[in-house]
């Protein structure tokens, strides 16, 4: 078997509301969110056989824990993926090479986390976690005060204005339009709170040239998703949708959660160019054939990286490609329609697969028209995955 596409299906979805404060432990989210998607795809919980979830900062919703609480009677694949926010898609690889190749039979992925009330990705509060793995690069980083992701983007962004002349006017607007669509989803954690370019403007400078609203949620919530084969999604209730890709790359350069910027010639290249090329190799298509996407959007600048590196411009356009509106609701190629990690939630990006199941199945709150492809990308620069999700097999 050289490949996934077309062997693995998503039958069921669920997620639990996306807040600031959940007031339950991460493994009643998990749970909660599991129970709607077998509810979604029509399954009892001894049925299932594979979990996959992820690694960061998720302590309390171990696989034995849930296995137990669901009262699964057989376990027959685990699997746990790291890495910050790079691993989402590689969950749905983990578990779509477990159904293909016979290893289990129906699989739940999930993410849980208490986001903002509990530990916080991304912050101090994780710290702790990372320098277990490589300590010796944090001496080149805390002296000069990368103490947060968000100093190492900025970094990134203020280079992308240098040599792109990418504007602060061109990153509001990815921030507004990732507002707009959350805007029409009764589920984002920023429904029904509008944001103008004037109000961007107007938000504090966290880290130059980013400000507030360049910058994702810090959410409470879970998700989940389940994944079969074609042939057992026939005798199930929720509407499959095909894995056509799945891939995962990482730079020869030295990478790492905080460390980004350590070893790379160019802080504007990264892996996202090379999972570009491996998932639409294996889907067999190109980036004019992908009608819908889900780019991971940690802060408004990684967006603009990936709309150049996933092929939707070329190098350096991307800010006048924002500009011109193609991301918006109406344009060449909608990006985050339910609001993505700016709006609707920060889930390190699984809630965007949920989002393009939902555009396939066509029960969007910003419905693409016919969108039969939907391209879903994880955390970039670093070590990162993406996967293309069609409506019909084939």
């Amino acid at each position: 078997m050289n490949s996934v596409k077309d062997r693995a299906v998503i039958v069921g979805i669920g997620r639990t509301e996306f807040s600031s404060r959940s007031g339950r432990s991460e493994l009643r989210l998990a749970l909660e969110a599991i129970t709607e998607a077998l509810d979604d795809a029509g399954l009892e919980p001894d049925q299932v056989d594979g979990l996959v979830r992820y690694g960061v900062a998720q302590t309390g919703a171990s696989e034995a824990l849930v296995a137990h609480n669901l009262g699964l009677p057989l376990v027959r694949f685990w699997s746990c993926v790291d890495f910050g926010g790079s691993a989402s898609c590689a969950l749905l690889g983990q578990a779509s090479l477990a159904v293909a190749c016979g290893r289990a039979n129906y699989v739940v992925v999930y993410r849980t986390l208490n986001g903002r009330s509990g530990i916080r990705p991304g912050t101090g509060d994780t710290y702790h976690l990372y320098r277990n793995q490589d300590p010796s690069y944090e001496n080149f980083l805390m002296p000069h005060g990368f103490t947060a992701p968000s100093q190492l983007y900025a970094m990134m962004a203020r280079r992308r204005m240098h040599e792109y002349g990418m504007t602060n006017e061109q990153l509001g607007k990815v921030a507004v339009t990732a507002r707009t669509y959350a805007n029409r989803n009764p589920n984002a954690q920023l429904y029904n709170k509008t944001l103008t370019l004037e109000d961007y403007f107007a938000s504090p400078v966290i880290s130059s040239p980013l400000r507030k609203f360049d910058m994702c949620l810090q959410t409470d919530g879970a998700v989940a998703l389940v994944v079969t084969t074609p042939e057992r999604a026939a005798d199930l209730k929720g509407k499959p949708v095909y894995v056509k890709a799945v891939a995962q790359a990482s730079m020869p350069e030295i990478q790492g959660p905080r460390h980004s910027l350590i070893g790379r010639k160019n802080i504007l290249e990264s892996s996202g160019r090379l999972a570009a090329a491996e998932v639409y190799r294996e889907a067999g298509v190109a980036p004019k054939d992908i009608d819908v996407a889900q780019l991971y959007d940690c802060f408004t600048p990684a967006l603009m990286q990936q709309l150049e590196d996933y092929g939707f411009c070329g190098k350096g356009e991307a800010g006048g490609f924002v500009d011109d509106g193609h991301i918006s609701p109406n344009g060449s190629i909608p990006v985050n329609t339910a609001g993505g990690n700016l709006a609707e939630g920060y889930i390190q990006g699984v809630n965007h697969l949920l989002e393009g199941v939902r555009q396939l199945r066509g029960t969007s709150t910003s419905q693409v028209a016919n969108a039969e492809t939907c391209l879903v990308t994880a955390g970039s620069p670093m070590p990162t995955s993406a996967a293309i999700l069609g409506s019909v097999r084939g």
